[in-house]
C-alpha cells in the first residue's frame, strides 16, 4: 500500500513531481513518432561540425605569428593582439571596409526590392504559359556559377565590341569600361549580382503570396479595391513576415561583399573600390603568407557579422513582433 503524503510541502512537491513527468510525456511520444526526421538531421549535423565548428580552433593563429613548418599546434609565437595592430595600421585598410560595406550593403537592399517587385508583377500575370517561361528565364542566371557568368559579364561589357556598349553607341553613349573603371565598378558589381540572384529571390515570395488566403482578395474586391489597392492592403501585409525574416537574414551579409564574384571581375586597375574584405585577405594569407593578419581580418569580419545579425533580429523581435523560433 503506497503511503499517502499528509503535510502540504509533501503534497505540494508530489504534485509538482507529477506535472513534470506528465509535461516531458508528450515530448517523448513525439520523440518516438518522428525519430526518422531526428536521424536523417544527423549528415547535416556531422557536417557542420566537422567543416564549420572543427576549423574554428585555427583562429588561434590570429594570435600568432603563424610558421606553417610548426604545425597548427606547434610552438608558435605568441604575439597576442600585434596582428590587429598591423592590420588597422595597413593604409588601405578601411578603404577596403568601405568598399565591402558599399557593394554588400548595395546587394542587400536591391536583393530585397527587385524580387519582391518581380514576384508582385509575375503575381499579376494571367497568362500560365508566358508566367512559366519568365520564371524560367530568371531563374537561370542563379545556377551558373560566377566563373562562367564573368566570362558572360566581361564579354558583353567590353568596351571594345561588347553588346550593352554596342547598344548604348547606338544612342550615342559610350563606351563605358564598367568593369575597368572606378567610377562604374561597384555599381557593376551590385547589379551584376542583382541579376543573379533576383530570379531565385522571387520563389520565396511568390511561395508567401499563394500562401494568402483568397477571400481576403474576394472581401476586397467587393469593397471596390483595384489591383494596386489589394496589392497594397493584402498582398504586402500578407507577406510581411517573410520579408522581415529575410532582412533579419540578410544583415548577416553586411561584410560578404562576394569573394567569388569580386575576385572573377575585379583587376588592380580598381582596387580603389573593388577590393573587398575577402580580397585582401586572400591576398595576404595565401599571395603574401601572412597568415596571421588574414586569420585577424577573417576573425573581426566574423565578429562584426554575428554582432550585426543579432542586433537585426532584436529589432525585429522589438518593433515587428517576429522571431524565428
Amino acid at each position: 500500500m503506497k503511503k499517502r503524503i499528509i503535510h502540504a510541502g509533501g503534497t505540494a512537491e508530489a504534485s509538482s513531481t507529477r506535472d513534470i513527468i506528465t509535461s516531458k510525456r508528450p515530448i517523448l511520444k513525439r520523440l518516438k513518432r518522428e525519430w526518422p526526421l531526428h536521424v536523417m538531421l544527423i549528415p547535416g549535423m556531422v557536417f557542420v561540425i566537422v567543416f564549420s565548428y572543427i576549423p574554428m580552433a585555427g583562429l588561434i593563429i590570429a594570435f600568432e605569428n603563424f610558421t606553417p613548418a610548426k604545425g597548427m599546434f606547434g610552438n608558435q609565437t605568441w604575439v597576442g593582439l600585434d596582428n590587429f595592430r598591423f592590420l588597422f595600421s595597413l593604409p588601405n585598410t578601411w578603404n577596403v571596409i568601405r568598399n565591402t560595406v558599399t557593394i554588400a550593403v548595395g546587394k542587400i537592399i536591391l536583393n530585397l526590392i527587385v524580387p519582391i517587385v518581380a514576384a508582385l508583377l509575375l503575381n499579376e500575370v494571367g497568362n500560365i504559359h508566358f508566367k512559366k517561361l519568365t520564371q524560367t528565364i530568371i531563374y537561370f542566371p542563379h545556377f551558373i556559377s560566377w566563373i562562367i557568368l564573368s566570362s558572360i559579364l566581361i564579354d558583353i561589357l567590353s568596351p571594345n565590341g561588347g553588346a550593352v556598349n554596342k547598344l548604348l553607341g547606338i544612342i550615342g553613349i559610350g563606351p563605358f569600361y564598367f568593369l575597368g573603371s572606378n567610377d562604374y565598378f561597384q555599381g557593376t558589381m551590385i547589379w551584376a549580382d542583382v541579376w543573379k540572384n533576383f530570379g531565385y529571390g522571387t520563389i520565396v515570395y511568390l511561395a508567401s503570396i499563394t500562401s494568402i488566403d483568397p477571400t481576403l482578395y474576394d472581401a476586397a474586391a467587393i469593397d471596390g479595391a483595384g489591383r494596386w489597392q489589394q496589392t497594397r492592403y493584402v498582398t504586402l501585409p500578407g507577406m510581411r513576415g517573410i520579408i522581415v525574416l529575410m532582412m533579419v537574414l540578410s544583415m548577416g551579409n553586411v561584410l560578404n561583399a562576394g569573394f567569388d564574384e569580386i575576385f572573377n571581375l575585379y583587376s588592380p586597375a580598381v582596387y580603389e573600390t573593388g577590393d573587398i574584405l575577402d580580397t585582401m585577405i586572400y591576398r595576404m594569407g595565401l599571395e603574401n603568407a601572412q597568415y596571421g593578419v588574414a586569420t585577424a581580418a577573417g576573425l573581426l569580419k566574423s565578429i562584426i557579422s554575428l554582432i550585426l545579425i543579432s542586433t537585426s533580429y532584436w529589432v525585429a523581435d522589438k518593433f515587428f513582433d517576429y522571431r524565428l523560433f
